[in-house]
């Protein structure tokens, strides 16, 4: 969740620690810090609130180092405060540390420390654990990078550490379990953080460390890998970085998130370039075609996600039940993990996240494999540790996702998850030639499709307008659009603040018919080809209750505008790939909906991008 920052060279560090926080945000923005090391003298500044809240705290005061952390926090241990912001300094003032994750262990480890005679000044988890390095250090006269190997033993948890002592204003120690961070490598420079964003004008030589790895960065002797465990040297792999500066910058949008719905057909067309060959009448995915019997021969596949990735991953279920036939579940990682499921061999798991990152789908990926099944991961950045972690997989290619709700990762998985399924099912035989290739050069046009949906907007505006207001929204969908009911409430919720819940059409009448009133916003996703005459049933059941109904419709449709207040209208496509078109307009409704209510678009209240805590 949090996000960390550091820098190591011959440029005065702020301005870099500052810039880097401002473009991890997005992954917390409860309070912010930074700590500097000016040859022996620290500058410690932490603030609650955001970075620009840090940076009137530091405004005037000395700024000067070398070699500098910072942190963006979102919170675990203890409230948003200053005392609770990172860095956190250890008892003798010697060590400062930065964290993102949660130590499990912390309160046994901070009883002992205490009895020891250390004082604690806040309450969080990060503070046990530079204390615990400190006394480390001083009980078996060890260095700071040993210290912190030794005491990282005695830790249970994740954590992303970054950490330096007073005593040597060259060196910072690294640290990684569960958490992401990743090393950048200039020119007689270093730059640590959660990810490559806040080193990309500098470096595009990165090394991304492995869970139970260490790294300790020196101006004199560079870059040294070690395993936490054992203390063993390893040989870091070294990567050359394929995103542009210009990817990360909002381009002239008033936010990321309006940024990065625009961006949806490009992040399309960019997901199965390569991939999607019409005139060749294929497709080519070099991860599938490598585990191809384990899908051909699957007893099932498993789909594990959270929140978005989670609904992405409903949408592949009808996707691979329609088309390839093939049996499919799709579980909320956080639960799978814990309800001791029936995992064999015989099991294809697909694990989808953004980030690539999430706690939860990487414990869930762990669980499979002891299983014995095949992963597949699905996520969009590149060297993550779903990444590394799983069998085979593909990229989305959707570019970086600043915005906190997921806008363009969500259309980017689905893509992938229609190319498996339109590839397997050929493979089954499930799917005629004719069909093959009509799916093929209907699912190359969906861009172009977006792309015109995306010209005006102006009908969404006035229907935002009319329902920024409401207190309760309601969305229906059926088939493949239910996944995008959940969806539309979703990004609703996460970002104006309204409750929303998206339901079954039919299952409307078991239960949420009971709130349907004049005030009751009902958003219905009806495209032409589905289940079209059973939701214009479902329709006249909300207009009976005085319900205000706003219809996703295809282009043309005359039955349901009649009845409804608002329509907004997507070209016709089919059913299997309409998802990709519906979830627009309701991305759009949640994002002016929000706007006019004054929310922060792009970093709403108590949410991160990547969860990488439980």
């Amino acid at each position: 969740m949090c996000g960390i920052v550091g820098y190591l060279g011959e440029r005065d560090a702020y301005p870099i620690l500052i810039k880097g926080l401002q473009r991890l945000e997005y992954r917390g923005y409860d309070s912010a810090g930074v700590a500097l090391l000016d040859h022996s003298t620290l500058h410690l500044y932490k603030k609650k609130g955001k970075v620009s809240d840090l940076e009137a705290e530091a405004a005037g005061k000395n700024q000067s180092g070398h070699l500098g952390i910072g942190h963006t926090r979102w919170a675990t241990h203890g409230p948003p405060n200053d005392n609770n912001s990172h860095p956190h300094v250890s008892n003798n003032g010697k060590i400062a540390l930065i964290h993102n994750g949660i130590i499990e262990n912390y309160s046994s480890l901070k009883e002992a420390l205490i009895s020891r005679g250390f004082v604690f000044h806040s309450d969080t988890d990060t503070e046990v654990l530079v204390n615990l390095i400190e006394d480390v250090m001083n009980s078996e006269d060890l260095d700071l990078e040993n210290a912190v190997r030794v005491a990282l033993n005695q830790v249970i948890g994740a954590y992303a550490i970054c950490v330096f002592s007073l005593e040597n204003d060259r060196t910072i120690v690294t640290a990684k379990m569960g958490s992401p961070l990743v090393i950048g490598i200039g020119n007689d420079e270093f730059f640590v953080a959660s990810d490559a964003t806040p080193f990309l004008e500098y470096t595009k030589k990165a090394v991304y460390l492995e869970d139970g790895e260490m790294a300790t960065i020196n101006l004199d002797h560079g870059l040294r890998v070690r395993s936490i465990k054992d203390n063993r040297t390893i040989d870091p792999y070294v990567q050359q970085l394929q995103m542009d500066l210009a990817s990360i910058e909002k381009g002239g949008y008033e936010h990321f998130m309006l940024k990065e719905i625009y961006e949806q057909p490009k992040a399309i067309y960019d997901t199965f370039r390569g991939r999607l060959l019409p005139d060749q009448n294929m497709i080519k995915m070099g991860g599938l075609f490598e585990y191809k019997e384990k899908f051909l021969n699957a007893n099932r596949i498993i789909i594990v996600g959270c929140g978005t990735s989670w609904h992405a991953g409903l949408v592949g279920e009808y996707l691979f039940e329609d088309l390839a036939r093939i049996p499919v579940e799709v579980e909320y990682a956080s639960e799978f993990r814990y309800r001791n499921p029936v995992i064999t061999d015989q099991d294809v798991v697909i694990a989808i996240s953004q980030s690539g990152e999430t706690a939860d789908t990487l414990a869930a990926i762990k669980l499979a494999k002891e299983h014995g099944a095949t992963i597949f991961g699905i996520c969009n950045v590149v060297g993550s540790s779903i990444a590394r972690e799983t069998h085979a997989g593909a990229y989305t290619h959707a570019g970086p996702e600043i915005g906190v709700a997921s806008t363009k990762a969500f259309t980017a998985q689905v893509t992938v998850l229609s190319l498996l399924a339109i590839e397997i099912a050929k493979m089954k035989g499930t799917l005629s030639e004719t069909r093959y290739h009509e799916l093929l050069e209907e699912l190359n046009g969906i861009p172009k499709k977006m792309e015109a949906m995306l010209q005006s907007d102006s009908k969404v505006r006035e229907i935002s307008e009319r329902f920024k207001d409401a207190t309760n929204c309601l969305y229906l969908g059926r088939g493949y659009n239910f996944p995008v009911a959940l969806e539309g409430a979703l990004k609703l919720k996460e970002i104006s603040y309204i409750h929303a819940e998206g339901y079954p059409a039919a299952e409307m009448k078991h239960g949420p018919i009971a709130l349907i009133d004049e005030n009751m916003p009902v958003f219905v996703i009806a495209p032409r080809n589905g289940q079209y005459d059973k939701i214009v049933s479902n329709i006249q059941e909300v207009k009976a209750r005085n319900g205000k109904i706003v219809a996703i419709v295809s282009e043309g449709d005359t039955e349901i505008a009649k009845m409804s207040d608002f329509t907004l209208e997507i070209p016709d496509s089919s059913e299997a790939f309409s998802p990709l078109l519906t979830t627009v307009p309701l991305q759009l409704l949640s994002y002016h909906i929000a706007v006019m209510r004054g929310c922060n678009v792009d970093q709403p209240r108590n949410l991160a991008k990547s969860v990488t805590v439980e």
